[in-house]
């Protein structure tokens, strides 16, 4: 269908949501996602939803024959509903619906290591109103499986579950891999019934004595998973990593062996060696964000990424993608401008 464009049946003037401000602003935003006009006439210090219902109900009243027919019968596609990269995400606890606004026009999806975003969102559609989706983890096997599964049916449009974080790492989820061979039934049978897709584990280079190297770790729970359930392979539909140094590539080409697609579900550049590489200033690591990133969108094996992370206090390595509350630093505007693939 062409686009069509509303604003001429866009009312002239809706009172109690912004005073000295047309309405047909208010509306483009609100329908359109133009970004140009929200930032000045919404900060979302109002609750969203009281906010739409207030504007439903000036509508009623206001609305044009031309504004109804339109908005009855076309599919409006707001402006973040195109022009970014599908793949591209981020890690970290969004708490904010102004920082999600801000990531909006380049972020497709997050997560917060938990099995629900933060309770200050709990109440958003944020899938339509930003087009950004929330990816829920099971950080380590401490999960209630039946109130996971209430969750995951009461959100169908949740198609993936990651699981597992950093399970050779101590001080993370700190699973041997014949635990995570006993626990991954479990997550099996909750992908069983909920139709989600699982993704992990999440690895990363390791403090676990014996499986420090995440292939070692892999290697060690595939076999122990075999032996486990009469010689079958594992539900793995993605596998996912983590990276924070040079030679990306030649990670994915590593885990390239277990036939998965990948999801890099942390990374930033964190090299911190005294040898002339280490990333000590903003240009450094927008050098090898710019680079990551390049070789992420470029590659058919990875299917998502997410960088680590919003925003830190203390950032020695310049990468937080956030400032203040719903402003972005330099590295996020970055971020959200660099080049995907189609």
């Amino acid at each position: 269908m062409p686009a069509v464009d509303i604003r001429p049946a866009l009312p002239g003037r809706v009172s109690g949501l912004t005073p000295g401000e047309p309405a047909r602003k208010t509306l483009a935003c609100l329908l359109l996602g133009e970004r140009d006009v929200c930032p000045r006439i919404l900060t979302f210090k109002e609750d969203m939803p009281m906010m739409l219902r207030k504007l439903s109900a000036q509508l009623r009243t206001l609305a044009t024959p031309a504004l109804l027919a339109l908005l009855l019968g076309l599919s409006i596609a707001p402006a973040w509903a195109a022009d970014k990269s599908a793949k591209r995400g981020i890690a970290y606890d969004i708490s904010s619906p102004n920082d999600l606004s801000a990531l909006s026009s380049g972020v497709s999806w997050w997560y917060n290591w938990s099995p629900k975003p933060h309770d200050r969102l709990a109440s958003y559609d944020y899938a339509s109103m930003y087009g950004v989706d929330f990816i829920p983890m099971v950080w380590n096997d401490n999960v209630d499986d039946g109130q996971l599964k209430l969750y995951l049916q009461a959100h169908p449009a949740i198609r993936y579950l990651l699981v597992i974080n950093e399970p050779n790492l101590l001080d993370q989820a700190n699973m041997t891999p014949e635990a995570a061979a006993r626990f991954w039934p479990r997550l099996e049978q909750i992908a069983a019934q909920t139709g989600v897709k699982l993704v992990g584990p999440a690895m990363n280079w390791g403090t676990m004595a014996g499986y420090g190297d995440p292939v070692v770790w892999l290697d060690a729970f595939y076999a122990a998973y075999r032996a486990m359930n009469q010689n079958r392979d594992p539900q793995i539909d993605y596998l996912a990593f983590h990276w924070y140094d040079y030679g990306l590539d030649g990670m994915l080409d590593r885990l390239a062996r277990y036939g998965k697609p990948v999801w890099v579900t942390e990374f930033a550049n964190w090299h911190g060696l005294d040898d002339g590489l280490q990333i000590d200033s903003l240009a450094k690591q927008k050098q090898q964000m710019a680079d990551m990133v390049a070789t992420l969108e470029g590659r058919a094996d990875v299917f998502r990424y997410a960088w680590f992370t919003g925003r830190m206090t203390q950032d020695p390595h310049f990468s937080s993608l956030l400032s203040d509350e719903g402003r972005l630093t330099e590295l996020g505007q970055y971020y959200l401008s660099l080049p995907y693939s189609e």
